[in-house]
Formats: C-alpha cells, sequence, structure tokens
C-alpha cells in the first residue's frame, strides 16, 4: 500500500512515516522544509521512503505527484501548528492551513475522480483547539462539540474541517478527521512547552510560564498518536470524525515541576540548586485557551484504539531522547534563539 504524507518532515509527520515503513508500507513525503521540518531524512528506509520537496498549495506539483505515484491513500499533516506564530504573523496559518490545503484537497479530489478510485482515503489531522476553551467541570470534548476557536491557529483549523465537511457533503470525498489533544516525544520543535522546559532548563536558562500556569492539557504521545491514525486508515468510517487523546490532564505548571524533578534526580539536585529555580512566570499570552480535556471513547469503543504510552513512561522516554540528542537541538539553536526574543522579550528578558 502506497500512502502520501504531507508534512512527513514535521514533528507528528516523521514518526508516522518512521511507523509506516517498518510496518511495510511504501512512502512518499511531501514537506516544503519550512523552519520546523527536520532533515534527518536519513533516518527512513530508502528503499520504500520517496522524498519531494513540495508546498502542498503548488497545484501543478501535487498533480504531477499524484499522477505519478497514484498513492491509495493521502494523510495529511502539513500545517502551521504553533499558537504564538499565529498571533505574531496570522497571515502565513491562513494561507498554509486553509487556502493551501484546499487546493490540496481539490487536485486529491479530481485524482480521486479521473482514476475512479473507490477505497482511496485522505485522513485529515486536527487539533482539540478548534473546540475552543472548557471550564474548570466541564465535560471533556466530544465530537459533537461545537466549534469556539480562539487564536488565529485554532481558526485556521477549524476552517479547514469546514472545506474537509463540505467536500464529503458535496462531492463524497472521502475524508477522516482526527482531532488530537497535545503531543510530545522525540523531534519535537523546541518553541513548543516540553522541549522548551527541557533545553532551557539544561542551558540555565530561565523557564517561561505563561500566566499563573494553571492552563491545562490533555497529553499524548506522538507514537501513540500516530498509532491511532493507523487505526483510523484501517477501521474508520468516511466522513467521521475522531478524537485522540492521552487521558493526560496536567497543567503547565506541574508538568513543569515534574519535568524539573526528573531533572534534578538525573543530576543530583536539590533545593536551591533545583531546576525548578528557573521558573520565571511571564504575562500570559493573548486570548490563551484554560483548559482542554478530550474525550476519545469513540475511537475507543468503535475502532478499539487505546494509547499505550501513561505520562510518566512517555515524559521519561522524551526528557532522556533530548538530552541523548544535543546534536539535533544544536541543529536548530539560531532560529530558536530568534524566536524566544520575539515572542518573550516584551514579557521578561530571556536572551543573553
Amino acid at each position: 500500500m502506497k500512502l502520501m504524507v504531507t508534512g512527513g518532515c514535521g514533528f507528528i509527520g516523521s514518526t508516522f512515516i518512521k511507523l509506516a515503513l517498518k510496518k511495510g508500507f511504501k512512502v512518499i513525503n511531501i514537506d516544503s522544509l519550512t523552519y520546523a521540518a527536520h532533515k534527518m531524512k536519513e533516518n527512513f528506509n530508502k528503499k520504500n521512503h520517496f522524498f519531494i520537496k513540495c508546498d502542498i498549495g503548488d497545484n501543478r506539483k501535487i498533480r504531477k505527484i499524484l499522477k505519478k505515484y497514484k498513492p491509495d491513500s493521502i494523510i495529511n499533516f502539513a500545517s502551521e501548528t504553533h499558537v504564538d506564530r499565529s498571533i505574531h504573523d496570522p497571515d502565513v496559518f491562513f494561507q498554509t492551513n486553509v487556502l493551501k490545503t484546499f487546493k490540496l484537497v481539490e487536485e486529491t479530489r479530481k485524482f480521486i475522480s479521473i482514476n475512479n478510485l473507490k477505497n482511496f482515503r485522505f485522513i485529515h489531522i486536527s487539533t482539540d483547539e478548534v473546540y475552543g476553551s472548557l471550564k474548570k467541570r466541564e465535560p471533556s470534548f466530544s465530537e459533537k462539540n461545537k466549534f469556539f476557536p480562539n487564536s488565529p491557529y485554532s481558526a485556521s483549523k477549524a476552517s479547514a474541517e469546514h472545506i474537509m465537511r463540505s467536500y464529503f457533503k458535496t462531492f463524497k470525498f472521502p475524508v477522516i478527521i482526527s482531532n488530537c489533544s497535545n503531543n510530545y516525544g522525540p523531534y519535537q520543535y523546541p518553541e513548543k512547552l516540553i522541549p522548551l522546559i527541557i533545553q532551557n532548563a539544561i542551558l540555565k536558562k530561565k523557564l517561561p510560564v505563561y500566566g499563573d500556569g494553571k492552563q491545562v492539557r490533555d497529553w499524548l504521545f506522538v507514537d501513540d498518536h500516530c498509532l491511532a491514525i493507523f487505526t483510523i486508515l484501517k477501521k474508520g468510517k468516511i466522513g467521521e470524525t475522531y478524537n485522540i487523546g492521552g487521558n493526560n490532564e496536567l497543567s503547565n505548571i506541574f508538568l513543569i515541576k515534574k519535568i524539573c524533578s526528573y531533572l534534578d534526580q538525573k543530576f543530583n539536585k536539590k533545593g536551591k540548586d533545583s531546576f525548578s529555580k528557573q521558573i520565571t512566570f511571564v504575562s500570559d499570552r493573548p486570548g490563551h485557551d484554560r483548559r482542554y480535556s478530550i474525550n476519545s471513547s469513540k475511537i475507543t469503543k468503535k475502532l478499539k484504539w487505546r494509547p499505550k504510552y501513561n505520562f510518566t513512561k512517555g515524559i521519561k522516554f522524551t526528557i532522556e531522547w533530548y538530552l541523548k540528542n544535543n546534536d539535533w537541538s544544536n541543529m536548530i539553536k539560531i532560529d530558536q534563539k530568534k524566536w524566544m526574543k520575539k515572542n518573550y522579550y516584551n514579557r521578561i528578558d530571556l536572551i543573553k
């Protein structure tokens, strides 16, 4: 089976490809190699892995790729994903996550129609952030929740889902949507909370915490997310949406202290030398959602998927990976330093 994976050099996409190759799939990896893409394609099995640098908004090139490789399904990871960056530069988020995504879907629709493909699947990867923010005791997001996006990022992802829904209803486009909670694991770009805290802690820099740090997120290990996507590809029903969560609701401050505690034990730090002393509260970001909580009972009951990693196991594995892979972190330090200065300089002096 041939899979075309868009955004295949990103954090989640690259993890998915590694698992797909192990499962014996042939993979056509489409990525425009923006700042968050890791370039370590040599880690992929080259025999069944075909990489093409391409923007999903390039109609002509996408058309040629579809015609040449004739994939059986598309897994669409291609997306701008960081909320903070969407506040600084909303335009690129709406260009990529809406307009370019539409172009990809339209070219795929034509490809399916011309070739009369009956078993094709288009798996669109989305986020729990489209549902908005929950109060402390509100029930978890289900697939029936209405959309209430509160950031340019989540609004762009909600817009893409509307495109998917309209194409399913109008053209019988064979799309299945997944909405995941916060992912973590190896190779995540260190603008995201977990790798940012690990990296800054080791470098003896301040650990920035937005507001009071009591924002709650559900944390999903990236391998579990990818295995859920394989399950959806195999068993999911066209036109349906499936929530994917890790069942690990934690406040940001609790999570950061947990990482610090692990590093304290690792490096024998105590008292005033604890990594937690680097924690620094900074002014909150605009429109910051208070709580996400995801109900995964649909995929659990109907498709028989469950996460394999509890948070203790997943975060230990993740921390150890970042500690052992300084070479990867060094590859992105220049861009990361510029980003930290851009995003935090009005809040606190984190860059020296």
